[in-house]
């Protein structure tokens, strides 16, 4: 998939896509960098309320903060939704060790006293089939994205519609409106990259708006399966 280039993927604001070498520090800090604004840009997009100074810190100011070989521990984020602050999300990068069923387990441990809703996981190798049934047992949703998957943002590519998730009412309103059950409705899989990205479940329907082109705007709507 093609994307726009932009030299904000280095000094700071909310880029177009990642740039295609490093000017300056270490390649590990660099990969820390984009992958660790993206996760806050995907969470600003789902409602989570996420610090302008996060969103827009350039990579030497990361740098200076977390250094050229950054401590993944140091990297976790823990943010709010902005209709509810009761409802939070932990993100914790992991290490560069294979996620075994002991370490999905020391996981939830070092969790146990935190009131979150749920947790992502930005993983850098293997996460075994044993780990992801422990995962599941998590009292709360869990997701996972391989590092590799955040360095461009995939909401930034030039052609990107507008996405808008609706309501349970916004939904029956819909479904009544054309008389429709939700399986009539164009589908879009729950592993779909932009799915993830919104964290989209199952049921849910979103509003995807195309602009341009030679009809302007056009309309469609997808039911997560």
């Amino acid at each position: 998939m093609a994307a726009v280039a932009s030299n904000d993927a280095v000094s700071g604001g909310r880029p177009g896509c990642v740039t295609s070498h490093v000017i300056g520090g270490s390649l590990e800090s660099y990969r820390y960098y984009m992958s660790r604004r993206t996760v806050l840009e995907m969470l600003s997009d789902r409602g989570y309320s996420v610090p302008e100074s996060e969103l827009t810190r350039s990579l030497s100011e990361f740098q200076d903060a977390f250094g050229q070989n950054p401590d993944p521990e140091r990297l976790s984020i823990c943010a709010s939704l902005r209709s509810n602050s009761k409802n939070k999300i932990v993100v914790i990068f992991c290490g560069t060790e294979e996620i075994r069923k002991a370490s999905a387990r020391a996981i939830y441990a070092n969790l146990m006293n935190k009131d979150i809703s749920s947790l992502m996981l930005v993983l850098q190798t293997k996460i075994n089939c044993f780990a992801r049934k422990e995962l599941e047992t998590y009292p709360y949703k869990v997701e996972t994205f391989h590092i590799s998957e955040l360095l461009v943002n995939v909401t930034k590519h030039v052609l990107h519609p507008k996405y808008e998730i609706l309501t349970a009412q916004e939904k029956k309103n819909l479904l009544s409106k054309y008389k429709l059950e939700d399986k009539k409705l164009p589908l879009m899989l729950e592993t779909d990259a932009f799915a993830r990205y919104y964290g989209l479940e199952k049921g849910q329907v979103v509003k995807i708006t195309y602009r341009g082109g030679a009809v302007g705007a056009l309309r469609t709507y997808r039911c997560i399966v």
